[in-house]
């Protein structure tokens, strides 16, 4: 394919790439924003591969097979609930991606560079390695992490800041080694030393950040792996990958921002850790002032059919049990009783951000009863009834009643406002984030204990009933 055509091809590519993002923006346009990300992709690759490659196309047939068929069979057995692992996961793949094509690229044989463009080009070896391994070993802690393989309590190692610093001093220094190497073989060294650290800098990175941070730590892997990709699209000379790949860091990084503004939380906080620790700050219900009040499927029926009004609050309890579609039904029949129903989703509800939009929609929820925390929140105390679905810190009021708290601060879901709020949860455990919530002792709480899925399916029965 002849180079003018390949550019053409990568600027169409650009251009679909920025309509996803524009479509990915809002749920209405979100499966038109897949499909204009799906198209560009696929014209990048065939303009890359008819234009870029030469040669062993076999063997490029295999892996891309390979790697379809692969990527097919874990799309069609994926759970909704394991999405946030999934989405780690696949970032661990694209920084992997940057480090083994940084190696290749630097002692590729038919490379040679000489002055300022070799110290170019090695700056952007080096910098695409060392992000790459960062990403690649950060995103298997993390998804680590997200399936409950390790523990959400931050590992604090003494000192780590310390660490941390004397690691980027080395990172430095055998930086400057790399560059003024002669040769591939005597930079092959500094090299090797660099991804070693980039590694343990990238597990004790995530390994250091609490359980209640990691809708914030999937989109900060978003946006290395964007860096990641944009770097070796400079090692490469290819411009539609830089291009992607900034697309990529930069909405990573955007959506980091709005996660942490989320929770109140700094980015530079974030990932010194503590946040999460797995401890419980309130101690009992003496510390709150109050009891707590069970309620039974029956009755929580009554209630919802004698409201006017009724905010659902989703969390990650709902995606476990799987539990949206009996609570879409839910939805329905009382929106056909003339009761007005309207879904409230927090920010860093779930473990990744939108988890909750993506559940509400593949259970054909209408997008325009789904409304954000700002949206809202000032309309609690107007409320009949707020269910709380499998939430604990998106709907805690200590973040606002309790200085001392760790989540003090935290913008919240203000149910306890409403005339009645019921929690579905399976015990009185603490959240994610390890905090008490003194939302179940509060005079208009009820508690309806059990697993998410059967408690709603015998409201939704006894609501039919």
């Amino acid at each position: 394919m002849p180079e003018g055509l390949v550019t053409i091809a990568y600027i169409g590519g650009t251009i679909l790439f920025i309509l996803s993002l524009g479509g990915l923006s809002n749920p209405e346009t979100a499966r038109r924003g897949n499909m204009f990300g799906i198209i560009g992709m696929a014209i990048a690759i065939i303009a890359t591969i008819i234009g870029k490659v030469t040669g062993s196309f076999g063997v490029l047939g295999i892996a891309m097979l390979a790697g379809g068929i692969i990527g097919a069979l874990l799309a069609a057995k994926v759970k909704m609930t394991e999405m946030p692992e999934l989405v780690a996961m696949l970032h661990s793949f694209v920084g992997l991606a940057a480090v083994l094509v940084g190696y290749a690229n630097y002692i590729d044989p038919n490379i040679h560079l000489a002055g300022a463009e070799k110290s170019v080009h090695d700056v952007e070896t080096y910098l695409g390695v060392l992000i790459g391994a960062v990403t690649f070993s950060g995103s298997i802690i993390a998804f680590g992490k997200l399936s409950g393989k390790i523990g959400g309590k931050p590992l604090l190692l003494p000192a780590r800041h310390w660490l941390n610093l004397i690691a980027l001093v080395i990172v430095i220094f055998f930086a400057v080694s790399f560059v003024r190497a002669e040769d591939s073989a005597a930079g092959l060294f500094p090299l090797i030393v660099m991804t070693v650290i980039a590694l343990f800098f990238g597990i004790h990175m995530v390994m250091a950040i609490g359980g209640a941070d990691m809708p914030v730590v999937v989109s900060m892997l978003n946006s290395y792996s964007g860096w990641a990709a944009a770097a070796t699209g400079f090692m490469l000379s290819n411009d539609l990958l830089i291009v992607t790949g900034a697309l990529v860091g930069s909405s990573g990084a955007i959506l980091s921002y709005i996660m942490c503004r989320a929770m109140n939380r700094k980015f530079l906080s974030v990932i010194a850790g503590g946040f999460g620790t797995g401890t419980s700050t309130a101690s009992s219900a003496a510390t709150t002032g109050g009891e707590v009040v069970s309620v039974s499927a029956e009755e929580t029926a009554e209630l919802l059919r004698n409201s006017q009004e009724v905010v659902i609050v989703p969390g990650y309890g709902m995606a476990v049990a799987q539990a949206q579609h009996a609570v879409s039904d839910i939805a329905k029949l009382l929106r056909d009783k003339d009761v007005k129903v309207r879904f409230a989703i927090h920010p860093v509800a779930g473990r990744m951000p939108g988890h909750m939009n993506v559940l509400l929609a593949e259970a054909k929820v209408p997008y325009d009863i789904v409304m954000e925390m700002e949206e809202i929140n000032h309309d609690f105390p107007d409320t009949d009834v707020v269910v709380v679905i499998g939430a604990n810190d998106i709907v805690n009021p200590a973040a606002q009643e309790d200085p001392g708290s760790p989540i003090a601060g935290m913008p919240v879901l203000e149910v306890w406002k409403a005339k009645t709020s019921i929690v579905l949860k399976r015990s009185m455990a603490s959240g994610y984030a390890g905090v008490d919530n003194p939302l179940f002792y509060k005079e208009n709480n009820r508690m309806l204990f059990g697993d998410a899925k059967s408690t709603v399916d015998a409201v939704l029965k006894a609501l039919k009933g």
